[in-house]
């Protein structure tokens, strides 16, 4: 009898008979006709008496007077023998009076499979016991942070949504995915998100978005994607903010998350991109005209309610020569600056051409046409051009997002028919909305 302990290797075949047989059938069989096949070292009687092969496992049913079943040979022996043995169970081409056929289909390494059991269990009793390991300092740390903000974190409305703790007070909110972005804004000292649980927007959310100005954070994801398609659906937001592609609001870092959010677009750049119907962006545009009632167009919203480290936002701000430079340009009389503007500019026909389409011209020093291309698309655009591009003019709103990529491609000139939240403005770059022109 074999012994279990010794076993190194599994034959495993399979066998078919055009007739009925049983299993003494198939065990005779296979010790006469493999007898003397293969030399006396290799004789299966011999081996089995020393224990280097174990007992033949054959399992055999019969149906409509064919039979079929399964072989399997324990082995101790080496790996080239224990091939060569399952080789001669192939030459076997009868059974009794019948035709038959048996196949090796795999040899099974038993360490291997011990070895794979070992792994496993090892996994399980290192979680085990590790888990009740008293934590280190950091991990201490961050256990504490962590229940703060639980503390800190609050529920909305009937459907108990996760929100932080300043929603319902303050005038501008952050729309967020799930309980896990509210948690990691709240980390950051933003307070004022809330969640919209995936797809599916509450009621009560929606409700909350007509009375608030509204900024929607989203994974940067295909799921991200569709819930803004959603929230532009059913809900009053002003402003559309995501994260860097493939990465998740609950992930991101404190620099991570101030750069998105600075660098949100407003609702009406996104409705081409996003395929809203018409008869929705009526309802949009005049929600949004009604929040804003009474404020001025260049107010900025106050949705990030923190003071992170400045080192967290040097990137972000504008150099002081600029902030001061900049409000002394607006000094000037209006009246008079745009007529010297419309007398200098060689855009005007670019911008008349433009106006309502929603579109870009890409422009080369000689102010000649390069390019046109769809405002959604603008981004892409700029990363794509080989330095021929000078200037740039377009029907849309002109964002941080779309100044760093103009910037680091070297553009000189970048006109849009508004100005977004432009924190940092290079000094090398001439900006204006077609407006002042």
């Amino acid at each position: 009898m074999q012994n279990s302990d010794t076993t190194k290797y599994i034959i495993h075949a399979i066998i078919k008979a055009d007739g009925v047989i049983e299993r003494p059938d198939v065990v005779g069989a296979i010790f006469g006709q493999t007898e003397g096949l293969i030399g006396a070292d290799l004789d299966l009687r011999e081996l089995q008496k020393s224990g280097r092969i174990g007992r033949l496992e054959v399992n055999i049913k019969s149906n409509m007077g064919k039979s079929s079943g399964t072989i399997e040979i324990p082995s101790s022996l080496d790996k080239v023998e224990t091939a060569v043995l399952g080789a001669s169970l192939e030459t076997i081409d009868r059974i009794g009076p019948c035709i038959s056929n048996i196949n090796v289909v795999k040899i099974e390494d038993v360490r291997s499979s011990k070895r794979k059991q070992v792994v496993d269990r090892a996994k399980q009793i290192l979680t085990a016991m590790f888990d009740e390991m008293l934590p280190e300092s950091q991990e201490i740390l961050d256990e504490v942070r962590q229940s703060v903000r639980i503390e800190e974190m609050t529920t909305y409305g009937k459907d108990n949504i996760p929100m932080g703790p300043n929603v319902l007070d303050s005038d501008a909110i952050i729309v967020v995915e799930g309980r896990a972005d509210v948690l990691n804004l709240l980390r950051y000292g933003i307070k004022n998100s809330i969640a919209v649980g995936g797809t599916n927007v509450p009621q009560a959310v929606v409700d909350l978005c007509k009375k608030k100005t509204v900024t929607a954070f989203t994974d940067g994801d295909r799921g991200g994607e569709l819930i803004i398609k959603e929230l532009l659906q059913v809900a009053d937001i002003d402003f559309i903010a995501r994260a860097p592609d493939g990465k998740g609001v609950e992930e991101l870092v404190q620099k991570e998350v101030v750069k998105s959010l600075r660098q949100k677009i407003p609702v009406e750049q996104g409705l081409d991109y996003y395929q809203v119907g018409k008869k929705r962006r009526v309802a949009i545009m005049a929600a949004t005209r009604k929040k804003t009632a009474g404020k001025s167009e260049s107010s900025i919203p106050e949705e990030i309610e923190m003071k992170p480290a400045k080192e967290e936002l040097a990137e972000f701000e504008a150099p002081v020569a600029e902030r001061v430079e900049r409000p002394r340009q607006r000094e000037e009389p209006r009246e008079e600056r745009q007529k010297e503007t419309r007398k200098e500019s060689p855009f005007q026909e670019h911008i008349t051409q433009l106006s309502g389409t929603l579109s870009a011209h890409l422009i080369d020093e000689q102010n000649a046409l390069i390019s046109e291309v769809p405002v959604r698309d603008l981004a892409n655009a700029l990363r794509d051009i080989n330095g021929n591009v000078k200037s740039v003019v377009f029907d849309g709103v002109i964002t941080q997002r779309i100044v760093d990529i103009a910037s680091e491609k070297g553009i000189e000139t970048l006109i849009g028919a508004k100005m977004g939240n432009i924190v940092k403005s290079p000094a090398s770059m001439h900006i204006e909305t077609s407006s002042e022109l």
